[in-house]
């Protein structure tokens, strides 16, 4: 299971409600904050996730909105001694924008003292364990070297005990050899094999994140039968042109991107303070009805079984600001 958190979802600037890019996603030990826009240390603090096992920094890419953040939140944890490591992921351009912001303000000349890792990102594989398997793709945006992370559960195959009590496997060790797709010997020699008390595979989880993009094309396959769609969606359809001069997406984009990935919900973020929210939510359940739009701290849980929002923002209205 993970569990998404979103910390800021407004695009370019603050608004009254929203706050800059910001989202963490948690799986069992393990948390990792997507981009980390101005203010984000207080979006942490005022979401009741504090600053504890924060290890892992995901970088989508380096325009400022989506990284200045990180200058207070390192100030932070320096000062308070509040980490005992901690890595920042990206792609090398991305990176360069980082340390210049890290190492050129906030920690200086006694940076060697902080157990800071830099990691250089490529699409690929970033990390696998037991539980989940974390891999970054491509994306096209204003630049390069745009990057988008998605959050894999491995396949699981379900216990029949039934056919396993008919075959007179008993309870013990043997039927964890079996879930784990190791054969057993009965007694009187009889070989069973995993395939003989194991359902077929149901895939497990499927969390994908997009930060800022301009085009969908590249994105199909990264999506592709995603549980959850995590995506921008700064302008409606109806200022197609704009998005395509400023390299984002529309909220129809985006509700289109998910019927052809075959994804089950879609998340909308990086909402532009020129629009109501109930219109960007109209837009793409028009197209994909199981499409929500995320305000700052709601919270949504992905199982291999769907989508769940745990917990809603305050539902007040949008603050409607014509700027960008």
């Amino acid at each position: 299971m993970f569990e998404i958190v979103f910390l800021g979802t407004s695009a370019s600037a603050p608004s009254i409600h929203r706050g800059l890019s910001g989202q963490i996603v948690i799986c069992r030990d393990h948390r990792f904050l997507i981009d980390c826009g101005e203010g984000t240390q207080r979006q942490i603090l005022k979401s009741g996730l504090g600053f504890r096992r924060l290890e892992h920094i995901l970088i989508t890419h380096g325009h400022l909105d989506h990284i200045l953040g990180l200058a207070g939140l390192l100030s932070t944890f320096v000062r308070w001694e509040a980490f005992e490591r901690l890595g920042i992921y990206g792609s090398p351009r991305a990176l360069a924008r980082v340390r210049d912001l890290i190492y050129g303000i906030v920690l200086g000349p006694a940076a060697d003292r902080y157990p800071l890792n830099i990691v250089e990102t490529w699409p690929g594989s970033i990390m696998e364990t037991k539980y989940f398997a974390l891999s970054a793709f491509k994306v096209l945006h204003r630049g390069a070297q745009c990057l988008g992370y998605a959050f894999e559960e491995p396949e699981h195959r379900p216990f029949l005990a039934e056919k396993a009590e008919a075959l007179g496997v008993p309870f013990g060790p043997e039927r964890s050899q079996l879930v784990r797709g190791e054969s057993i010997t009965l007694e009187g020699g009889r070989v069973i094999e995993p395939s003989d008390v194991l359902a077929d595979a149901i895939p497990g989880a499927k969390l994908v994140h997009v930060g800022d993009a301009g085009d969908t094309g590249t994105l199909i396959e990264p999506a592709r039968g995603a549980t959850c769609l995590v995506i921008e969606a700064t302008y409606l359809h109806r200022d197609v042109e704009i998005a395509r001069q400023f390299g984002h997406l529309t909220a129809r984009d985006a509700a289109e991107l998910a019927i052809k990935a075959e994804v089950d919900t879609l998340i909308l973020t990086h909402i532009s303070r020129r629009y109501f929210e109930r219109d960007v939510l109209a837009e793409a359940r028009g197209i994909f009805p199981d499409s929500y739009v995320a305000r700052d701290f709601d919270r949504f849980q992905i199982t291999r079984e769907g989508v769940r929002k745990v917990e809603d923002a305050p539902r007040e209205e949008d603050d409607l600001e014509i700027s960008e």
